[in-house]
C-alpha cells in the first residue's frame, strides 16, 4: 500500500476544488464552461503536492471522474494517505515552553492528529495561546499573548472569514544597542484552532509568522 503522503492543508484544499466543481455543477453551466472548470480544478489537484512519486500521482488523479459522486468516493479513499501530525508528549510540549511554570497543556488524547495543520490550545486564566508546528523538519512552538473578546473577521493563518481573536507573541529579536529592545507581532488568527485546521489550505503565512517569532 502506499504510504501516507498527503498533508492536512492539502487535503483541504483538495476538498475546496471539489466543493468548487460541486457548486459550478448546480449552477447548470454550459458544457465547455463545466468542462473548463473540471480541467482547471483537476490540475491543482493533481499540483498541490510536491515530488510525488507515479503512485501518488494516480492516486491524485482525478481527470477520468463524471460525477460529483466520484469526487465524493475518491476524497473518502483519500483519508487513508493523509499525515498525521507528528505524535507529541507533554513532556516535549514542557520543553518547548521551559519559561512556563504553571504550562496548562491540552488533553492530547482528544486531538485528531490527521486533522491538524498546527497544534494549538489556549489558557484563559493567563489569556495564552499556544501554537506547535512542524518547521523544517523540526517541531517548534510560540507563546501568544491574546484578547479575550472576539469578532468576525479574516483569520492571517487560514484566510477565511469567521470568529477571530488578536494575537500578538513577543519575538526574540533583539538588538546589542539596546538591551531593552523588543518587537511584537499581532494578527487576527481563528479563535477555534480545530476551525482553522479544517480550513487552512496553505502554510506559507504560518510558516513566516514563526520564522519571524522565533528569529533571533
Amino acid at each position: 500500500m502506499t504510504e501516507r503522503f498527503i498533508k492536512n492543508e492539502q487535503l483541504n484544499f483538495i476538498k475546496k476544488q471539489v466543493a468548487w466543481i460541486k457548486d459550478s455543477t448546480k449552477q447548470h453551466l454550459p458544457a465547455g464552461v463545466l468542462t473548463s472548470v473540471y480541467e482547471i480544478s483537476n490540475d491543482k489537484i493533481l499540483n498541490c503536492v510536491p515530488n510525488m512519486t507515479e503512485e501518488q500521482k494516480n492516486i491524485l488523479d482525478f481527470s477520468t471522474f463524471k460525477t460529483v459522486e466520484a469526487y465524493d468516493q475518491a476524497l473518502e479513499k483519500l483519508k487513508a494517505y493523509v499525515l498525521p501530525f507528528p505524535a507529541i508528549t507533554e513532556q516535549q510540549l514542557k520543553k518547548l515552553f521551559p519559561k512556563s511554570k504553571k504550562l496548562k497543556l491540552p488533553d492530547l488524547s482528544t486531538v485528531d492528529l490527521t486533522s491538524t495543520t498546527y497544534l494549538s490550545w489556549m489558557d484563559s486564566r493567563s489569556n495564552k495561546k499556544y501554537i506547535i508546528y512542524e518547521l523544517e523538519d523540526q517541531v517548534v512552538g510560540i507563546e501568544c499573548s491574546f484578547s479575550p473578546s472576539s469578532k468576525k473577521n479574516i483569520c492571517s493563518i487560514c484566510h477565511c472569514h469567521g470568529e477571530v481573536t488578536h494575537f500578538s507573541t513577543i519575538t526574540k529579536a533583539k538588538k546589542l544597542n539596546n538591551p531593552d529592545y523588543y518587537k511584537s507581532i499581532g494578527n487576527l488568527i481563528c479563535a477555534d484552532s480545530s476551525e482553522c485546521n479544517k480550513k487552512i489550505t496553505d502554510v506559507s503565512y504560518l510558516e513566516e509568522f514563526l520564522r519571524e517569532s522565533l528569529r533571533k
